[in-house]
């Protein structure tokens, strides 16, 4: 089934310590163009373990209670990881513009993860743009991303 994002529901936002500071931009940012936001955490700026924010944001998607997500660490694949553990979530790993594109249109990913230290926080905007403004195109990718879920 193709995931389409809800605009009545709120966009579930997570981060550690790595991408603390994008994490309140992106609140900021969407806040500021009417969206509402679920801030999962991290909500002071200390060393975590990036999982304890992955999962609740997961948890939200997963239980239909977010639209989508946004997930952000160092690298974003500790995150991605995390994520793509529960049920029908489809977490994509997105480092430019291109990227967000296709982790939507070809895998109808449901939570992006942007790697803080890597991109700039307006790169993040725009693939988190990108990324929410984006259809997944179905037809060949519909059988692809089908076979994605391995029992979970």
């Amino acid at each position: 089934m193709s995931y389409v994002f809800d605009k009545a529901l709120p966009i579930a936002i997570g981060a550690d310590h790595a991408a603390f500071d994008y994490k309140k931009e992106l609140i900021a940012w969407l806040t500021q163009k009417g969206y509402v936001v679920a801030d999962k955490g991290l909500y002071e700026n200390v060393s975590v373990d990036y999982p304890d924010y992955a999962h609740p944001v997961a948890t939200m998607v997963e239980n239909g209670e977010a639209t989508f997500g946004i997930l952000l660490c160092g690298s974003a694949n500790g995150v991605c990881m995390t994520a793509n553990k529960h049920k029908g979530i489809r977490a994509g790993l997105s480092f430019q513009t291109d990227v967000a594109r296709l982790i939507r249109q070809h895998n109808d990913a449901n939570i992006i993860c942007l790697p803080a230290r890597f991109i700039a926080l307006e790169q993040a905007k725009q693939m988190v743009e990108i990324f929410m403004e984006t259809a997944f195109e179905g037809g060949r990718h519909k059988t692809r991303v089908d076979k994605i879920s391995a029992g979970c």
